[in-house]
């Protein structure tokens, strides 16, 4: 058991690995372009008015088309869809582009793509957004609602995916 008050990056990784987060594909279509990256990193903020969060990495410089575009949809991810947030975390080494064919989306009012079938969706406009360290955190406003069946959702734990 490590018990330290120094605090090296490795060791924050390793303690943050065991967290279990729910698995997510976060998405954006808008003048900027079209992007979709796997997140762990999202959470509710208030149901008045509803709000979440996502954080994404500032040092790709792909993800700027969120801020650009003004708006972003969290797609929570059930556990059938573990080859798609493959694909969107870059692991397979599919193209950006070849990765929204994995599967069929619509939309629901901001124009960012949503996964029909996924345990839920939130539709956002962002609000605001915060710069701090290596990741922009983007506050969704919710426009649009997709509640799925009662899907049994991905989740990533120990740096492995999990299934309740």
């Amino acid at each position: 058991m490590l018990k330290t008050n120094e605090i090296e990056p490795r060791h924050y990784r390793d303690a943050m690995a065991r967290f279990a987060g729910a698995v997510h594909v976060v998405t954006t279509d808008g003048p900027a372009g079209r992007r979709g990256v796997t997140a762990i990193a999202a959470c509710s903020v208030s149901d008045n008015p509803p709000t979440v969060l996502v954080c994404l990495n500032r040092e790709n410089p792909s993800n700027a088309c969120f801020a650009e575009n003004g708006v972003f949809a969290l797609n929570t991810l059930a556990a059938e869809h573990e080859e798609l947030s493959n694909a969107f975390s870059g692991l397979t080494g599919l193209p950006p582009e070849e990765r929204f064919g994995l599967a069929e989306w619509e939309t629901i009012a901001t124009g960012a793509p949503t996964l029909p079938g996924a345990v839920a969706v939130f539709d956002c406009h962002i609000v605001q957004t915060v710069d701090l360290a290596t990741h922009r955190v983007h506050f969704g406003r919710v426009a649009g609602l997709s509640i799925g069946a009662n899907l049994r959702p991905l989740l990533y734990h120990d740096r492995g995916y999990r299934v309740l």
